[in-house]
């Protein structure tokens, strides 16, 4: 599997780009992995680990694209479980697959995909805290996504232009419940990545430090949603070529053109010297 970015403008922050031509992007880390095409179901595409206890599975028509599942053993019950909907940018959907592949290579006396995640939240969000997003209590209730709605207290943090952040449930006791949304745009053109509690604290941080990444991603303008092109700075990946100018500019430019004039120029005068005169020899005088 391979990836090659196609785009005729760079979207940035990043968080606001949408998805991109295809989905290979969030793929690429674990592209050595087994990899089943499926012909029936809503799941197109599952990719497991060697020892299947990961499973990353493409499901193209639904609202969340990207599944992710990790189990203590190929045949226990999922541990934990992240989704990504249609509108995530694959770039940081890469991120959360790239750390979770780094994760199961570097296995041995413990499994750290499946470690139990650090009771203070603030471990999940850290990298953006520290790059100053702002930090709120929320005690009521909050979306996590289009139709679920769950009680407080909440700690939501936000980006400083509030247009992408993270939203934390930091009271629920439910193992399988989705605490963490992760969200970018408004409306229904919202970026969203949702976890549950038991998910690792390190493999949250990793994609939102993602956000933070500054360089730009490539995107085709004609696919951009509105509400998210409106938000982001986009900047054509060729620069516009300069208007022709019109005839008025024309006369004006011929006009103000200096005349070409021609003065006779020395053949010597640039690489070579002038000859040098040779006086012509002296005459004696006839003696008498």
């Amino acid at each position: 599997m391979t990836y090659t970015p196609e785009g005729d403008v760079y979207v940035s922050p990043r968080y606001l780009a949408g998805p991109d031509w295809c989905a290979d992007a969030g793929f690429v880390p674990v592209k050595h992995w087994p990899t089943v095409h499926l012909e029936h179901g809503s799941c197109q595409m599952l990719i497991t680990s060697p020892d299947q206890r990961i499973r990353i599975g493409w499901y193209g028509d639904d609202f969340d694209v990207y599944k992710i599942t990790a189990s203590e053993d190929a045949s226990s019950p999922t541990r934990w479980s992240a989704t990504f909907n249609d509108i995530f940018p694959t770039e940081i959907v890469a991120a959360f697959t790239t750390a979770l592949e780094r994760d199961w290579e570097a296995r041995k006396d413990q499994d750290p995909f499946i470690e139990a995640p650090s009771p203070h939240w603030a471990t999940r969000v850290q990298p953006l805290l520290d790059a100053g997003w702002q930090m709120q209590r929320l005690p009521g209730s909050v979306t996590l996504g289009r139709s679920s709605r769950a009680d407080g207290p909440f700690v939501e943090v936000t980006a400083p232009d509030g247009t992408a952040g993270v939203s934390i449930d930091v009271v629920s006791e439910d193992l399988d419940a989705e605490t963490v949304l992760l969200w970018a745009g408004s409306g229904w053109h919202r970026a969203e990545a949702r976890f549950t509690s038991r998910t690792p604290a390190h493999l949250i941080a990793a994609t939102t430090q993602a956000l933070l990444d500054p360089a730009p991603v490539l995107r085709y303008r004609e696919h951009l949603a509105p509400e998210l092109a409106a938000l982001a700075k986009l900047t054509p990946l060729t620069p516009p070529k300069p208007p022709a100018p019109t005839p008025l500019e024309v006369q004006r430019a011929r006009r103000h053109t200096p005349a070409i004039t021609t003065r006779s120029v020395p053949r010597w005068s640039t690489t070579s010297r002038p000859p040098t005169t040779i006086a012509p020899p002296a005459v004696r005088a006839a003696r008498r």
